[in-house]
């Protein structure tokens, strides 16, 4: 198994494999190319975010700075806002639904490292996916951790750390995150 299979696979992989190097350079590439854009080059954001995210766009605007590993592994749904500075560790899969918001100073981090010092220095690293539902925002600085699924209709408040799933149909806020009250 290749090091880019086990890292999509959520294993412990090698996070400085000759492909995977490759393939975060191109991102940085990509990312460094839309942040110096005149912000009225819209097509050109686009035509970059596409190539990034290697799929078709439907109404997504992310301000710059942006900043992800990968970008092929971040789907986005309709109607995408991001404000300045979202950061975007996709080293697993990041999944956006449609009409989700985020503000600025945002970070989506699916990368995880061993507890254990030795296995840790060895470069060895893993990633969990992040899946968020529909119609969601996130209030500024806001950090989402590897391996949590955010239902639909839900605001996440700001300056939040969510380290566990979140339901459908809430307001939740915190350090940790945790649900706070049912939107009726």
């Amino acid at each position: 198994m290749t090091e880019f299979e086990k890292m999509i696979n959520g294993e412990l992989y090698y996070s400085n494999d000759k492909e995977l190097v490759n393939f975060r350079k191109n991102a940085k590439k990509l990312c460094y190319d839309y942040n110096i854009l005149v912000p009225s080059e819209d097509n050109k954001r686009i035509e970059i975010l596409e190539k990034l995210f290697n799929q078709k766009i439907d109404n997504i605007c992310i301000e710059p700075s942006f900043y992800c590993d990968y970008g092929f592994n971040i789907t986005v749904g309709k109607n995408f806002y991001s404000n300045h500075n979202l950061v975007i560790l996709d080293v697993n899969k990041v999944t956006f639904g449609d009409n989700v918001f985020i503000g600025p100073n945002c970070g989506f981090y699916t990368a995880g490292h061993p507890i254990d010092y030795e296995t840790r220095n060895s470069g060895l690293e893993y990633g969990k996916p992040i899946t968020v539902g529909d119609n969601v925002w996130f209030g500024g600085n806001v950090v989402v951790m590897p391996n949590v699924k955010i239902g639909s209709n839900v605001v996440i408040g700001a300056g939040s750390v969510v380290t566990r799933d979140i339901p459908d149909g809430v307001v939740a806020y915190g350090n940790p995150c945790k649900v706070i009250k049912n939107i009726d």
